[in-house]
């Protein structure tokens, strides 16, 4: 026979349980890990769509991102029910769900800092317009590249860049210089009012609290993938 105590206790973690349900289901932002399988199932859609395809089974989507097809379709079905049992998912249909999901609707202004090789291929990419973001501006300190065009947007002056920023209302700054320049660059960005910051470089930023800074490390990556290998 179960105590009061006992009971009581059961009622209490019941209560302490519906509560945190009732906080997840009413607070719309996602995990760190959920947004990042997403984004990465938006990719693989994305260039699916590019090759023709026009449907895509869990299984496929994690054979190309080495995610669980499992893990895959719980994500998935915790918002909503996108496909169906040996159809699989239509990519037209998930990805404007997913889009949805992530906000990435509309356009997102970018400013990239750096016309170099780096940025001359960041820029010239087309990946970037393909999920709504728009590389609004370029700037470097180089005279010999302001006023050139990388990809289908003119150099700006270094010097013009939170006059550009405020007007253009960018909101993601993209340093492609390299690591010495790289806090400069990352300070004037915050001073300009940008809050994401993408880094390139190796550099360590240091900004404040309110802005988020992402660091792409082709090292660490590949460092990441051979341990996977190696082990």
């Amino acid at each position: 026979m179960t105590s009061r105590r006992g009971e009581r206790n059961w009622q209490n973690a019941r209560a302490v349980l519906q509560t945190s349900e009732r906080a997840e289901a009413s607070n719309d932002r996602l995990g760190v890990g959920v947004a990042a399988r997403l984004s990465r199932y938006l990719q693989v859609l994305t260039q699916s769509k590019k090759m023709g395809k026009d449907r895509i089974s869990s299984q496929e989507i994690a054979d190309y991102t080495n995610i669980n097809a499992t893990q895959i379709r719980r994500d998935l079905s915790t918002f909503g029910k996108f496909g169906k049992r040996g159809v699989g998912y239509n990519i037209d249909s998930l990805l404007g769900e997913i889009r949805k999901i992530l906000r990435t609707q509309g356009q997102h202004n970018v400013a990239l800092v750096g016309a170099g090789r780096l940025g001359q291929a960041i820029a010239s990419s087309p990946i970037f317009a393909e999920h709504g973001i728009n590389i609004a501006a370029v700037f470097d300190t180089d005279p010999e590249k302001v006023g050139r065009e990388v990809g289908s947007m003119p150099v700006s002056d270094y010097r013009q860049l939170r006059d550009a920023v405020r007007e253009k209302n960018i909101i993601v700054g993209v340093i492609a210089v390299p690591a010495d320049s790289s806090q400069e660059v990352a300070d004037e960005l915050v001073a300009a009012g940008v809050k994401i910051i993408f880094n390139y470089s190796e550099a360590l930023l240091d900004v404040p609290h309110d802005v988020q800074v992402h660091t792409s490390n082709p090292a660490v990556e590949l460092l990441h993938a051979l341990y996977f290998h190696l082990t």
